[in-house]
This record gives C-alpha cells, sequence and structure tokens, in this order.
C-alpha cells in the first residue's frame, strides 16, 4: 500500500467516491463550523447558503492552517443543511455547490474529499443554514 491519501473520483463530480488513508498518516478532526456573519456591521444576517459555506470554506482553511494543513488535506466532509425559504423548506444543495466548487476540484486545489450533504431542522445558531464537519489526514 502507498504512502499517500487516494481518492477514486465521481466523474467530473466535485467529490470522492472513496478515499483510502494510509495506516501512516495522522488524522485531524474538526469540529462543525458555522458562518460568520455575511457584513460584521449587522451581526446576526449570514446570507443564502452559498455565502454561508463560502464563510464556513473559509473557516475551515483558517483552522487547518493553524495545524500546518489545508483544504486539500481533507478527506471527509459532513455537511449539515437548514431548509431555506427560497428553496420552500428544503436544502439549498444548489447554493452548496456553488460555494463548494469554489475550494474544492479546481485547478488550484483539484483533491476531493469524500461528502455527505443531509438536512436538519435547525442549526445551533438562529440563522444559519450551513454547518460542516471535516476529517483531514496528514501524511508523514
Amino acid at each position: 500500500m502507498s504512502d499517500s491519501i487516494q481518492r477514486t473520483s465521481v466523474g467530473d463530480f466535485p467529490i470522492s467516491q472513496t478515499v483510502t488513508v494510509p495506516a501512516s498518516a495522522s488524522l485531524i478532526f474538526v469540529s462543525g463550523t458555522l458562518p460568520d456573519a455575511a457584513d460584521p456591521q449587522v451581526p446576526g444576517v449570514y446570507g443564502n447558503t452559498e455565502v454561508q459555506t463560502v464563510s464556513v470554506f473559509n473557516k475551515l482553511r483558517k483552522v487547518l492552517q493553524q495545524q500546518d494543513l489545508d483544504l486539500g488535506d481533507i478527506v471527509q466532509l459532513r455537511v449539515f443543511l437548514v431548509g431555506a425559504e427560497e428553496t420552500d423548506g428544503k436544502l439549498d444543495f444548489a447554493g452548496l455547490q456553488r460555494g463548494y466548487t469554489q475550494f474544492f476540484g479546481t485547478p488550484e486545489q483539484p483533491n476531493k474529499p469524500a461528502r455527505t450533504a443531509l438536512q436538519v431542522v435547525a442549526l445551533p445558531l438562529p440563522g444559519a443554514l450551513v454547518e460542516v464537519e471535516a476529517i483531514a489526514a496528514r501524511t508523514a
């Protein structure tokens, strides 16, 4: 077995079907991350699903950088979405994808994690539509 992380793509879709992490890697578990206010001058307003997704991944990047890692080191994501008014109470998967694809499967950052996205009734931050928890891997 290789000492590198192996990813199996799902065609052009920006996730991996499988991610194999070698036994020699260290796993870093990142707790659920919620968005920041879309405008710091207006507390409690977080924006739509796309805006919140971008906010969350920017925050995740900062957390990972404190561990000398980056978003490309993420091997698994779990995304929790609250139904949005503009989608009649259903999760805004298109908004998630618009934000997500700015960070994963790009020419600058081609690595794609395994990912699950699911709808929840609410999140602990009133007004939040997106929460993401992550697992990153550090190889020797």
